[in-house]
């Protein structure tokens, strides 16, 4: 006799394709029922045929079985209906903050994507939902990744690592990342909706993405102590800038012809300006901190979407990068300043004592550079991380206990994000 899975998922109107992905695996804590509610459209249609192709699959197939409710008044009826007590919410952004503070308002427990807000008149509605149960948490994939998780660990070794330098010209976090508008996704390519290039809609390119690197910083420089925006942000310069998308490449990605008529103000001629670039600078406990996010048109064949993401010690600098040279696969080097006697050996100590959390984790030196070989068996792509998000959400639904934090932390990340964008208007 089986024991019946103790969570329903709902899904609310997902325009974005990481609500789909979000279905990529099983879960032992959800029933196979989900019960989907959207405005009927192209954005339903996608999600369902991305779900479909899950529960097809010949490896490790899903068994989604969905129950979809189509009409405009699809929050009204998913509250009214309560046929669960999770919701995903991964569709325009514009509303999306909205609509997490009625869920929560409603006790459901939310699973936002990324972001939740796009202009500081949001904040309030923020402030309300991180202040208070039942559990609420935005979609942060990059924490999962495991060449990120290994420099996060060493970064916390005073004895390779030092601290954090707080009198360098360079930045002790600089975070960079290369994302591309036309993509593939579960090995087919990733068609658009027309709203994701209206900022009023999608959000410019500061309160977009950038998201998860000012995230990152965070979870870097973490200690017990939970952030609070007005005591350790000092923002500094902040700045946006287009992409320019010709409307041959603007048809490929979303299968129209023409702009919409709402993208006229940013079409000049055959070409649509994209406000989706941005760069902060700014100090977090005093670290200084650099972020940017930048968008191409599309993929090279044979490539990715690129990161790097570097951290400057007093002793050393611990690098990820991915991109051409490192096969698209996140690398993680070390590189000491001046390495006193002994330094290998505490380095082999440190990588020692990781073997618990990651296990075959190795180091060879390569001249002046320690390159550290991650195994295969402990690499997860970048889709299959929303699974891990899922997961670590579900697990703290059921602990009934809300990190203790999580709210802080998550409203001063906003409030930045905020902040930098009004400076950068």
């Amino acid at each position: 006799m089986t024991t019946a899975a103790p969570h329903t998922l709902l899904v609310l109107d997902p325009g974005h394709f990481h609500a789909a992905l979000s279905l990529r695996k099983r879960h032992p804590r959800l029933a196979d029922e989900v019960h989907v509610y959207a405005r009927d459209g192209p954005d339903l249609e996608r999600f369902l045929q991305i779900v479909e192709s899950f529960n097809r699959r010949a490896q490790e197939p899903t068994a989604w079985k969905l129950s979809v409710y189509r009409g405009a008044n699809c929050l009204d009826r998913l509250v009214h209906e309560r046929r669960g007590d999770v919701v995903i919410v991964a569709g325009r952004n514009d509303t999306k903050m909205a609509a997490i503070h009625r869920l929560h308002a409603q006790r459901f427990c939310v699973l936002g994507d990324k972001p939740w807000i796009i202009g500081a008149g949001q904040l309030g509605m923020l402030r309300e939902v991180v202040s208070a149960p039942p559990h609420s948490l935005d979609i942060m994939t990059e924490r999962h990744e495991v060449a990120t998780r290994v420099q996060r660990a060493l970064a916390r070794m005073p004895a390779v690592f030092g601290a954090l330098r707080t009198d360098a010209r360079e930045p002790a976090i600089e975070i960079e990342g290369v994302h591309h508008l036309y993509k593939m996704v579960n090995g087919r390519p990733l068609v658009r909706p027309a709203w994701y290039f209206d900022i009023a809609v999608q959000g410019e390119g500061i309160t977009d993405v950038t998201t998860h690197l000012a995230d990152l910083a965070q979870w870097m420089t973490q200690d017990e102590v939970a952030y609070d925006f007005a005591r350790d942000v000092e923002l500094g310069e902040a700045r946006q800038w287009p992409t320019e998308v010709p409307r041959e490449v603007f048809e490929r990605i979303t299968g129209l012809r023409e702009f919409p008529r709402e993208l006229g103000q940013h079409v000049s001629g055959d070409v649509l300006r994209y406000l989706c670039n941005a760069s902060i600078a700014y100090r977090l406990r005093g670290v200084p901190v650099r972020i940017e996010s930048t968008w191409a048109l599309a993929i090279p064949p044979g490539g990715g979407d690129t990161h790097r993401a570097v951290l400057r010690g007093t002793l050393a600098a611990l690098t990820v990068e991915q991109g051409p040279g490192t096969g698209f696969l996140a690398e993680l080097t070390l590189q000491p300043w001046r390495p006193a006697p002994g330094y290998a050996s505490r380095l082999a100590e440190a990588v020692a004592s990781l073997q618990t959390g990651f296990p075959g984790l190795a180091l060879e030196l390569r001249g002046e550079v320690y390159h550290f070989a991650i195994p295969g068996a402990l690499r997860t792509t970048h889709e299959e991380h929303f699974a891990a998000v899922l997961d670590a959400f579900l697990a703290s639904v059921d602990s009934a206990r809300v990190p203790p934090r999580w709210g802080s932390d998550l409203e001063a990340k906003y409030t930045l994000l905020a902040q930098a964008r009004e400076r950068a208007l």
